[in-house]
């Protein structure tokens, strides 16, 4: 007891092992607050959401680009920003194949099961068609098909794309070919 006393009644209460020495605080990261997965996954959440972000920006440019006329899809071009599979791609041939008068999808889906087996039926071959149109619309503003009373065409712009060449029924039907002129 009398230890406590007397080193209370000292001038240094608290004793310290010197002067202006303080232990740095140590800091903790951010895998030692959250854990190292919940920020990774924290991560790869603000990373995607960024991506996503360019993304809509790109659409938004593509949209831009095609208002002034500088916008130029091929058929690569649009296989990669709608088509998913060759099942779609075997659709699209059969629509390419049928013309400006279009076919029912009760038929596309007979010529495809037969090309491939694929086993569609007439609702699985609409549904396709509206999700193709809707990606296409989504990224570019434009649809590949188009209603003509019960039956789906492929519209102008998916024509122009896939043979280079305007068809007759939509006008003159020249090519895009260059001339010599041009490619000087």
């Amino acid at each position: 007891m009398t230890e406590q006393n007397e080193q209370g009644l000292t001038e240094k209460a608290v004793q310290t092992k010197g002067e202006g020495f303080e232990k740095p605080k140590k800091k903790r990261t951010q895998n030692d607050k959250y854990g190292i997965n919940r920020w990774n996954q924290h991560l790869l959440k603000d990373a995607l959401k960024e991506i996503r972000d360019i993304k809509t920006e790109m659409c938004w440019i593509r949209v831009n680009l095609d208002r002034i006329g500088e916008a130029d899809y091929s058929k690569q071009d649009i296989e990669h920003l709608a088509v998913f599979d060759a099942v779609d791609r075997e659709i699209m041939q059969r629509l390419l194949e049928v013309g400006v008068n279009g076919a029912l999808p009760k038929d596309v889906a007979v010529e495809v099961n037969k090309r491939g087996g694929y086993g569609l039926k007439r609702y699985d071959v609409a549904c396709r068609l509206l999700r193709l149109n809707k990606k296409l619309h989504k990224k570019t503003g434009k649809v590949l098909f188009e209603k003509r009373g019960h039956k789906w065409a492929l519209t102008r712009f998916t024509f122009e794309a896939f043979e280079g060449c305007k068809d007759d029924s939509f006008g003159n039907s020249s090519c895009d070919t260059r001339t010599s002129e041009e490619e000087v």
